[in-house]
């Protein structure tokens, strides 16, 4: 089945592309991950497959991408800023913008 036949899912193999870039891994490296041959996961990412549900879980697991979007598009809220993975480096800068901003507001 194709993502492009099921409402939600239109997104789903560019998603887990952009997941992955920014999670620093290969596409080698995330389908041994979950278990499935490199070209399972290039057709999920560029021909829009979609994989099994267990598939479909771990990606999104280790993606970090947020399920719901695809099982219930309706409820995402237009204009909303799409979720992107953020590297390990940068995770102390916000983490001090976020506490910064909290102190602020106390």
């Amino acid at each position: 089945a194709k993502g492009t036949e099921y409402p939600g899912f239109e997104t789903l193999g560019a998603d887990i592309k952009e997941a992955r870039k920014a999670l620093g891994l290969s596409r080698r490296a995330l389908a041994e991950q979950v278990s499935i041959d490199p070209r399972y996961l290039a057709n999920i990412e560029n021909s829009g497959d979609l994989p099994s549900v267990p598939v479909l879980y771990e990606l999104a697991r280790i993606c970090k991408l947020p399920i719901e979007r695809y099982f219930h598009p309706e409820a995402e809220p237009e204009g909303r800023p799409q979720i992107k993975a953020v590297s390990e480096p940068y995770l102390p800068i916000i983490e001090g913008a976020i506490d910064g901003a909290i102190k602020i507001k106390e």
